[in-house]
Order: structure tokens, then C-alpha cells, then sequence
């Protein structure tokens, strides 16, 4: 009762009510973004038949205002983690909702393995091991895909999960059954990533959990493990702006671009990953920026915690935990010499357990449809390597030139289930735009601090180790031997985008910080609306 005591509605309304009117040239060059950048993804069938189109617009302008308000009312470094949930929260419930039936990179067995875990399944049982068989494919000698499938294979969900197998990315205004009820009888899935940590899918399941147990329709499944999802990943991102002292603009640009606030509208386990490589980057900058002697080994204890579960759900970045090593020592109440020791304890720790996941979660991948990939094969593709010694300069060559291109201009391209080609979007305005914004943000974000060489040079090291060695480990897990086809997306680097500031600083551009905080997220809420309006236009 307090707390509702202290409210004054009247007032508040009132804020916002001469806030609004403050802000006009903002929210004004809002609308002038999305009406630009929005119409440059729009299609013939969109001018013809622009009904739902022009909705979508109407809801996100009105969403963008408040958000510009709201971010006026709060825009202090200490209220900024408020606008950071606040923002997350109502456009990624937007993306969740508009986005076809698990139209995400591999979202349908993301939602059984959150499925499975709603049921309190916490290592999947493989069905297959009770009919004594490997892999989900049998080896089929001379064939690229293996047509020799064990039926029976899987593992045990709901008969509920046909309907999005069926309806795989289409709209709920492009089927009949996403009213139907929830049916829970037993069905054998075939796929489940049973390689990664149950944790991941944790708010997923929660939210199945609910629709089950509120008898809702079929589709909430969906919808409400994807709200789940983006409601931990706004709470996690939000933590990590309060958090962080400095740099809180550049992290939180690389929580809202689209790509990232795609994948955390989903229920895929990327939203897990990007929300703790996020929380791990901002710890990581606190430690650098705390004052002398203020820092315990509780400290490294907490950032070891983050790392790991962080690594668990993407193995390469166990690499994270290395980065405390370029806080500067003088930071610690400990000599040097006991700091490195305990350091190197919980670096050897967080590596220790993911080697030994790793070594439980890598055979598992034959439970899917990954194993009827005939030419897929690590020990040789390896051999193959060290047999062809130019074949790692050529690998080095694609991955910095080729692979990296696509990765870069990857920021605002999307998924799409039902298309050949999954990623086949060009949208070369709002692409063009977003680069330069991430550049100014992200490389040239006008500030006091100046981290020390040290920590700049480690940070740019642990970049180059983690997308080399992710390269490397999809070359051996993916890639036919011999070639070269990695299969890697920009989502996979999006954590380091959030590390780059601490890397590279470009000094010299004389940028006034207060007016660039302000463009910068009108800007970024205005990048957020567009990936809203190019679903409208190109789903419906």
C-alpha cells in the first residue's frame, strides 16, 4: 500500500504530458526514420494491399514515442538500466508476437528441447540408446544426406509440437489450428539440442509451462515461451547497464540492434547467450574502472560464475574468462602475485567443466538431423588440415575477407523458414544506416575514460581467439571435408560487438556526449520499430 500511496497518477501523467511536448523534435525525427527507412523495405503487394502495413506503423510510432518520453524522464546514467528494460521489453514483445511460427534459425527444436525442459527434464533421454542405434541417421555410403533414418529415435514431448512443424513459418492469419487446444499426449520428436545446458531454456519453459497449465491455445506455447525469453533477457541486459560504470550507450546499442533483439524475441538459447556475454562484458568493465584495492576474490568469483554459465551455452566463449586477467592488478586488495594464482584457478575451472560438457555434449549432435550429414568429419577434416598446410591460410583468408563481409552486413538480415535460401533479405538502406550508427556507437562513442593498453590489446585478443576458433570449430563440425562452407551467422559474434568498445576507441571525432546520447537512442529506437515494420512487409 506504500508504494501505491507514494504514487500520484495525476502527476506522472502529467510528466509524461509536458515531456511529450519537450521531446517533439526528437519523436519528430523518429517518425521521419521509420516513415524512411520503414517504406525502403516495403514490396509491390505491400503498396497494393497496405492495410496491416499501415497498422504496424501506427503501433510502433506511438511505441517509439513513449519510449522517447520515457527515456527523456530517465535519461541519467543511473536511471538509464529503467529506459534499457522498458525499451527491450515493448518492442521485443512486438517482434515476438508478429514473427511467423518459429520462422527463427532453429527455433522449432529449440522449442521442444524448452518443451522437455517445461516437463522438468533436465538431460534429455534419447530414445534411441533403448533401441541400441547411434544416430538418429545411419551412415549411407556414397550419399552426401544420409536417407537411412532410425524411426523411433527422439525423444519424448507432446503431440502439441506437430502443429508448429506443420505450421512452420507461417502467420496465425495463415492457419487454422493455432486455436486449437493444447494436446499433451506422448509424441517422439526427432531433434532437441540436447547438447546445451538445460538452464538455457529456462524462461522458455516457464512460459510452456503456463500456457499448459492455463489450458490456453496451441500457439501460446509459442508465444509465451518467447515472452519468458525476452523478460529475463531485458532483466539481464538491464542489470548489466546499472552495472557497468562507463559505456553504457555502446552496450546497450549491441543489446537493441535488431539482429540481437531478433534472436531475443525467439526461444532460441541465443537469447541466454547474449544477455550473459553482455552481463560478463559490463562486469568485466566495472572491474576495470573500480576504484584501487576495492576489488576481493569474490569478485572473480562472480565474473567465473557469468563466464561459465555464458561458455556452457556457447562453448568458445569459456574465452570470456580470460579477460579478467587485463584488469589492472593495482584494482585488487591482494598482491599480484596471489590475484594471478586465484585467477588462473577460476580460469582453469570455467575451462575444466566446459571441457568436460564439451565432452559430453559433442557426441550428442548424432541424435539429430546433423547426423545425416555423411560428409561431416572432424577427425578427418582435421587430417585434412595438417596435410594441406596452405588449407589454413585459405581458411584464414575466408573467414577475414569473405566470411566476415557477410558477417558485418548480417546486422539486419533475417531467418526465414519457409525460403530456400534462409537468408536472401537486402535491405541496403536500413543495412547502410545501422553500419554507420554501430560505427559512431560503438568506435567513436565520446568519453572521459581511457582504458589502459593492457586491457585494450587483451580484449582485441580475446575478439580474434573467439571468432578464429568459433570459425575453426565450425570448419569441424560443420563444414564437408575439404571445404569451407561454415555455416556461421553474424548472431554467433554478436557478444563481441559488445566487447569492441573496450578494444578499439577512434578519439579523435568531437562528438558532444550529452547530444549523441540522445540521437543515438532515438536512433536505436528507430532501428528497433524497423525491424518490427520489415516483418509486416515481408510476412503479411
Amino acid at each position: 500500500m506504500g508504494i501505491l500511496a507514494d504514487f500520484d497518477f495525476k502527476s506522472t501523467l502529467c510528466e509524461y504530458k509536458d515531456m511529450f511536448f519537450q521531446s517533439k523534435k526528437y519523436w519528430l525525427i523518429y517518425l521521419v526514420l521509420i516513415l524512411v527507412l520503414g517504406l525502403s523495405t516495403a514490396t509491390q503487394k505491400n503498396i497494393s494491399n497496405p492495410n496491416f502495413e499501415i497498422l504496424t506503423f501506427a503501433v510502433v510510432a506511438v511505441l517509439g514515442i513513449f519510449a522517447i518520453v520515457f527515456y527523456f524522464l530517465h535519461d541519467s546514467d543511473e536511471e538509464l538500466y529503467k529506459v534499457a528494460f522498458v525499451i527491450i521489453l515493448i518492442f521485443g514483445i512486438t517482434t515476438a508476437l508478429i514473427l511467423p511460427i518459429c520462422d527463427v534459425s532453429d527455433e522449432i527444436e529449440h522449442l521442444t528441447r524448452a518443451e522437455l525442459t517445461s516437463q522438468g527434464v533436465i538431460i534429455p533421454h534419447w530414445t534411441g540408446e533403448d533401441m541400441g542405434v547411434e544416430g538418429l541417421y545411419n551412415h549411407t555410403e556414397g550419399e552426401k544426406i544420409s536417407s537411412v533414418r532410425n524411426y523411433g529415435a527422439g525423444y519424448n514431448s507432446i503431440r502439441a509440437m506437430n502443429f508448429f512443424s506443420g505450421s512452420l513459418g507461417e502467420t496465425v492469419f495463415h492457419t487454422d489450428h493455432d486455436t486449437d487446444k493444447i494436446n499433451t499426449s506422448t509424441l517422439i520428436v526427432d531433434s532437441a539440442f540436447e547438447q546445451n545446458p538445460f538452464f538455457g531454456y529456462l524462461p522458455q519453459a516457464i512460459g510452456i509451462f503456463l500456457a499448459k497449465i492455463l489450458d490456453l491455445n496451441v500457439i501460446w506455447i509459442l508465444w509465451l515461451a518467447r515472452i519468458c525469453n525476452l523478460l529475463v533477457y531485458a532483466t539481464v541486459v538491464s542489470i548489466a547497464i546499472r552495472k557497468t560504470p562507463v559505456l553504457k550507450i555502446p552496450l546497450l546499442a549491441v543489446a537493441c540492434i535488431p539482429i540481437t533483439l531478433y534472436q531475443a524475441s525467439s526461444a532460441s538459447i541465443d537469447s541466454m547467450i547474449m544477455g550473459l556475454s553482455i552481463l560478463s562484458v559490463a562486469y568485466f568493465i566495472y572491474m576495470c574502472r573500480a576504484e584501487e584495492n576495492s576489488l576481493t576474490t569474490k569478485n572473480i568469483v562472480i565474473f567465473s560464475a557469468i563466464c561459465l554459465l555464458l561458455g556452457l551455452c556457447k562453448l568458445p566463449y569459456l574465452a570470456f574468462s580470460i579477460l579478467m586477467l587485463f584488469v589492472p592488478s593495482k584494482n585488487f586488495e591482494n598482491d599480484k602475485k596471489k590475484n594471478l594464482v586465484i585467477m588462473f584457478a577460476g580460469i582453469l575451472i570455467v575451462a575444466g567443466i566446459g571441457l568436460l560438457w564439451s565432452r559430453y555434449s559433442a557426441p550428442t549432435l548424432m541424435h539429430s538431423w546433423r547426423s545425416s550429414h555423411n560428409l561431416i568429419n572432424s577427425t578427418a577434416q582435421l587430417n585434412y588440415q595438417i596435410k594441406h598446410p596452405r588449407s589454413i591460410t585459405k581458411f584464414l583468408y575466408n573467414i577475414f575477407v569473405f566470411d566476415l563481409k557477410d558477417m558485418i552486413t548480417g546486422v539486419f538480415s533475417f531467418f526465414g523458414a519457409k525460403q530456400y535460401h534462409h537468408y536472401i533479405d537486402n535491405y541496403y538502406l536500413v543495412t547502410g544506416a545501422l553500419l554507420v550508427y554501430l560505427a559512431a556507437t560503438l568506435l567513436a562513442y565520446p568519453r572521459n575514460v581511457v582504458f589502459r593498453l593492457k586491457t585494450r590489446l587483451g580484449s582485441a585478443f580475446i575478439i580474434l581467439m573467439i571468432y578464429i576458433g568459433t570459425c575453426f570449430i565450425q570448419l569441424l563440425t560443420w563444414a564437408s571435408v575439404g571445404y569451407y562452407n561454415l555455416g556461421i551467422s553474424t548472431r554467433y559474434f554478436v557478444p563481441l560487438m559488445a566487447l569492441l568498445p573496450v578494444a578499439i576507441w577512434i578519439k579523435r571525432i568531437p562528438f558532444n556526449k550529452d547530444k549523441f546520447d540522445k540521437y543515438a537512442m532515438i536512433c536505436m529506437i528507430a532501428f528497433m520499430a524497423t525491424l518490427i515494420v520489415s516483418f509486416a512487409t515481408k510476412y503479411y
